[in-house]
C-alpha cells in the first residue's frame, strides 16, 4: 500500500509544475497580445489621431459629381468613373452621395480622382454640408 502512495505522489509532483508553467506562459502571451492590440504597434494610427479630433469620422457612399449625382446617363458610352471625371473637368464638383444626402467634397484632387464613380469609405470632417478629406 505504501508503494501506491509514492507512485501517485511522484506523478502529482511532476504534473503540478508543468501545469503552473503552462498557465504562467499563457497569461504572458495573452498579456502581450492585448498590449500590442491596444497600442497598435506603438505607431500613431487613425485611432490616436481621431481621438485628437473628435469631429473626424468615416463616411460611406458613392463618390460622384454634383451634376449627375448617383444616376449617370445610361445612353452615354461612359461608365460612372469616366462620366464623373468628365463632369468634374467641365466644372462640376465632387460629391459623396450617402442615401438621400449629398455632401460636397474638398481635399486632394488626386484622392478624389482615384475614387471617382466608386463606392468608398472616406475619412474626413463634416463642416456644414461639406466633407473635408483627411490627407
Amino acid at each position: 500500500m505504501n508503494n501506491r502512495r509514492s507512485w501517485f505522489a511522484l506523478v502529482i509532483s511532476c504534473v503540478t509544475p508543468v501545469l503552473v508553467v503552462a498557465l504562467g506562459l499563457s497569461m504572458l502571451f495573452i498579456g502581450a497580445a492585448v498590449a500590442f492590440a491596444v497600442s497598435d504597434g506603438g505607431k500613431p494610427g487613425a485611432a490616436t489621431q481621431e481621438a485628437d479630433n473628435p469631429r473626424v469620422r468615416i463616411f460611406s457612399g458613392l463618390i460622384t459629381d454634383d451634376h449627375c449625382g448617383a444616376r449617370h446617363e445610361m445612353d452615354s458610352d461612359k461608365n460612372p468613373t469616366e462620366c464623373t471625371k468628365m463632369c468634374v473637368r467641365n466644372g462640376s464638383r465632387y460629391v459623396l452621395v450617402e442615401g438621400g444626402k449629398r455632401y460636397a467634397l474638398t481635399g486632394s484632387e488626386s484622392q478624389l480622382n482615384a475614387l471617382a464613380g466608386e463606392r468608398a469609405n472616406i475619412v474626413g470632417t463634416l463642416e456644414g454640408n461639406t466633407i473635408r478629406l483627411r490627407k
